[in-house]
């Protein structure tokens, strides 16, 4: 048995309408890999997509994807990762070795974040704002793995979400960017 079959996956549900957030996604404040401040008002106007990354998971080549996906729409989109070990515990690395393995494996520029808990008790602001409705104005969802994709329109409100088995250049995911 697999990792993968220790539980499932399921779909993600589907977000019916896209209201206004509760609380902008861009009051957050979060840490790029060096430790410095990631703005991310500084991505008004562009789509974001958030992902839950890590370097030990069978989805991990999936950043290569991102990396394509990130030069192809550059424009329109900006790709973040953020690293998280609390799925499996693969992503046990510090901030040099994440930034070391995502540039020399894959070629990663998009911005990579500082290690964050996803959920419990220390999740990170940025996960709240994903996960809940009274933040984000529009669905409660949970992670369900590393790779799970949530896409935020130009307008700062969440879009729709991904789950870890969707490709970064799947069809379901360029049409979401492109609408």
């Amino acid at each position: 048995m697999g990792i993968f079959d220790l539980f499932t996956l399921g779909t993600v549900p589907q977000i019916e309408s896209v209201q206004a957030p509760k609380k902008s996604l861009y009051e957050i404040k979060i840490n790029a890999l060096d430790g410095s401040e990631l703005s991310l008002s500084s991505f008004k106007g562009k789509k974001i997509l958030f992902v839950n990354v890590a370097s030990k998971c069978g989805f991990t080549y999936q950043y290569e994807e991102l990396q394509k996906l990130s030069e192809q729409e550059k424009n329109t989109l900006v790709i973040i990762g953020l690293p998280c070990n609390q799925f499996g515990y693969q992503e046990k690395g510090n901030a040099n070795e994440i930034q070391s393995f995502c540039s020399v494996n894959y070629g990663v520029t998009f911005p990579i974040t500082e290690k964050i808990e996803l959920k419990g008790s220390n999740q990170h602001p940025v996960y709240a704002w994903l996960t809940q409705r009274k933040l984000n104005g529009s669905i409660d969802s949970k992670v369900k793995w590393n790779f799970q994709k949530y896409l935020v329109n130009e307008e700062g409100a969440l879009q729709e979400i991904f789950s870890p088995k969707t490709d970064p250049l799947s069809d379901a995911l360029l049409n979401a960017i492109k609408n």
